[in-house]
C-alpha cells in the first residue's frame, strides 16, 4: 500500500478517517471508477466503528420519534448489507416484553408500521406472542405482570469485521487504503482551495505529501480537528454522546432472541443481544465534552445498565460477572437548541462543504454506511463539476461474502476466506490459543497477511473480538499473540515486551473490578 501511495501523482480523492463512514465513501468513489486513497490515523474502525450495539436496524427508537425518512433509509440499507455481507448480517429476531395491554397495542401497531416502511427489504413480519411463547422464549425474563411479547426482526452484524472486508473490497477495486497513517496538515494551491495532505507514518515517523482533487473528512467525533486545519477560527460543529456496553456470559440470558426494553429509567432504549455466544446488553447515552480515541464507561452507566438489566433478568447479574465493557463515541451533529438531550438528535448525516472545498460528513451510522458513501460522492462530483457516475455499491458483494453461512462454525465470520483459514490451521502444528472464545494461532498469522494487523490490540480487539468478549482472558492470550505477530513481521524482543505491556493496560480498562 505504501508503495502504491508513493507511485501516484494525484488522487482523485483522498478520505480521512478508517471508520464506518469513511470505508463507505472510499468504496462508493472506487467503485465508480475513481482514484482513492483512504487513511486512518490509528487502525480501521478503531473508534466508534468497532464498538457500536452490533446492530444494523431501521431503527424503532427513531420511529417513535417521528423520523420516518430516517427509518425507511436504513431499513433499506439493512436489507441491502444483509444481501452483499450474508456471511456478517444475519436476521435476527427481537422480542419487546409487554406488560399492560395499552403496550400490546402500541407495539403492535408502531411494529406493523415499522414492517411497512421496511416494504420488500423487510427481514420478517413483526406478530404478537402469548405469555407463555414470551417465558419459553425469555427464559430469563421476569414472568410477573407479564402479558406477553411483540417479536420483530432487525438485523445483526459485527462491525470490526464488517470494517476489515470493507478494506479487502476498496483494495480489491482498485483503492489503497492505510492504517496507522496520520493527517498533519492540509495544502492549498493557491491559498484557496484544497489540493492535497501532509501525512506522517506513525509506525516509522516518515512524512508523506499526497496530492487529491477532493478531500474528504470523515473522522467522526474527530471531524473539528480537520476542519480546524482548513480554518483555525471555525464554530465546532459536532458534539459527542457515550454509549457504553456490557458483555455478559449467556446464562443470564439464554435466549437465541434479542431483548429489546423500550423504555428505560433514562428514556433510551436497552437492548441484550446474543452475540458469538456471549450476550451484549447496553446502550447509555451520556454527553462527553471531549472525544478519545479510547473512551472510559462511566460508573453511572455501569450501574445504569446493570440495574435496568435486572428489572428484566431473574437472575441478576453482578459487577463481577461483567466480562468486558466497552464504550463507543457516537458523532451527532452539534445541537440546535443549547437545552437539546444528546437522544432527541437526529442520526441522520449531514454534508458541509468549506470554502476552500473541505468535503465534512457529520453524524450517520453503521446501518446508513453505503448511501452516506453515495451521498458524499454525489455532493464531489456536483461541487466541483464531474460528470455525474451512478452508484456501483447497491449490489456490490462485500470481501467474504458467500451463501448458505453455517453460524454454528466458529470461522464463520470469514465467509469465503473460511477455508483458507482452516488449510493454515491444518497445514501447520497451530493450536488453539483460547479454547473458550474458538480462536487460533492460524487467525493471527491471517490477520498479519492478509488483514493489515500491526498490532497485539489490532488481532485481539477487531480481527477477533477477544477483548471485547472476555477482557481477562484477552489478558491471557496477549503475549502468545505477540510472539506470533512477531514472527510474522519480523520484530524483536523488545516490540513483543511494548505490544504485550501496553495492550495489558488498554486491556485493564475493559474489566470491572
Amino acid at each position: 500500500m505504501i508503495h502504491r501511495l508513493n507511485a501516484q501523482k494525484e488522487w482523485d480523492l483522498i478520505v480521512i478517517g478508517g471508520g464506518a463512514t469513511g470505508l463507505g465513501i472510499a468504496l462508493e468513489s472506487v467503485s465508480r471508477g475513481y482514484s482513492v486513497l483512504l487513511i486512518e490515523q490509528a487502525d480501521f474502525a478503531k473508534g466508534t466503528s468497532s464498538r457500536s450495539t452490533k446492530l444494523v436496524h431501521g431503527g424503532v427508537r427513531y420511529l417513535a420519534q417521528g423520523d420516518i425518512q430516517l427509518v425507511r433509509e436504513a431499513s433499506i440499507e439493512r436489507g441491502l448489507l444483509w444481501r452483499n455481507a450474508p456471511h456478517l448480517v444475519k436476521n435476527q429476531t427481537f422480542i419487546i416484553p409487554v406488560y399492560t395491554w395499552w403496550d400490546r397495542l402500541k407495539y403492535t401497531i408502531g411494529l406493523k408500521l415499522y414492517d411497512w416502511i421496511s416494504g420488500r427489504l423487510s427481514l420478517g413480519s413483526s406478530v404478537f406472542i402469548s405469555r407463555s411463547k414470551a417465558l419459553q422464549k425469555l427464559p430469563n425474563i421476569k414472568a410477573d405482570g407479564l402479558v406477553g411479547g411483540v417479536l420483530y426482526h432487525d438485523g445483526q452484524f459485527d462491525d470490526s469485521r464488517l470494517a476489515i472486508n470493507l478494506v479487502q473490497t476498496i483494495i480489491e477495486q482498485g483503492g489503497v487504503a492505510l492504517n496507522y497513517m496520520k493527517v498533519t496538515g492540509l495544502a492549498k494551491d493557491d491559498g484557496r482551495h484544497i489540493s492535497g495532505v501532509q501525512l506522517r507514518d506513525v509506525e516509522t515517523n516518515t512524512a508523506y505529501f499526497c496530492k487529491a482533487k477532493a478531500v474528504i473528512n470523515a473522522t467522526g467525533v474527530f471531524v473539528d480537528e480537520i476542519l480546524q486545519m482548513d480554518n483555525p477560527t471555525g464554530t465546532k460543529s459536532i458534539t459527542a454522546s457515550q454509549g457504553v456496553h456490557l458483555v455478559l456470559d449467556k446464562k443470564f440470558y439464554p435466549s437465541g432472541d434479542a431483548l429489546m426494553i423500550p423504555a428505560t429509567s433514562d428514556g433510551r432504549v436497552l437492548f441484550a443481544v446474543p452475540w458469538h455466544n456471549k450476550v451484549v446488553v447496553g446502550t447509555t447515552d451520556t454527553p462527553v465534552s471531549e472525544a478519545s480515541l479510547e473512551p472510559q464507561a462511566l460508573e453511572k452507566e455501569i450501574a445504569f445498565i446493570l440495574e435496568n438489566a435486572s428489572r428484566y433478568f431473574v437472575q441478576q447479574p453482578k459487577r463481577s460477572d461483567v466480562l468486558s465493557v466497552f464504550a463507543g463515541l457516537r458523532p451527532l451533529a452539534a445541537p440546535q437548541k443549547d437545552n437539546q438531550k444528546t437522544k432527541e438528535i437526529s442520526r441522520s448525516h449531514k454534508i458541509m462543504v468549506t470554502p476552500s472545498h473541505l468535503f465534512t460528513i457529520l453524524g450517520g451510522k453503521w446501518t446508513t454506511y453505503r448511501k452516506m458513501g453515495e451521498d458524499m460522492v454525489d455532493r464531489v462530483e456536483k461541487e466541483l463539476q464531474w460528470p455525474h457516475k451512478k452508484t456501483a455499491t447497491r449490489h456490490l458483494p462485500i470481501h467474504g461474502s458467500i451463501a448458505n453461512v453455517d453460524l454454528g462454525d466458529p470461522l464463520y465470520f470469514y465467509g469465503s476466506d473460511s477455508k483458507q483459514v482452516k488449510a493454515l490451521m491444518n497445514g501447520h502444528s497451530h493450536e488453539w490459543l483460547s479454547k473458550s472464545l474458538q480462536i487460533h494461532e492460524a487467525q493471527v498469522i491471517w490477520a498479519v497477511q492478509h488483514e493489515m494487523a500491526r498490532t497485539v490490540e489490532d488481532v485481539l480487539s477487531r480481527r477477533t473480538r477477544a477483548l471485547l468478549l472476555d477482557a481477562k482472558e484477552s489478558i491471557r492470550m496477549a503475549e502468545p499473540v505477540a510472539i506470533i505477530m512477531a514472527k510474522e513481521l519480523q520484530k524483536d524482543e523488545s516490540w513483543i515486551k511494548e505490544q504485550v505491556s501496553s495492550f495489558i493496560k488498554l486491556a485493564e480498562g475493559y474489566v470491572l473490578r
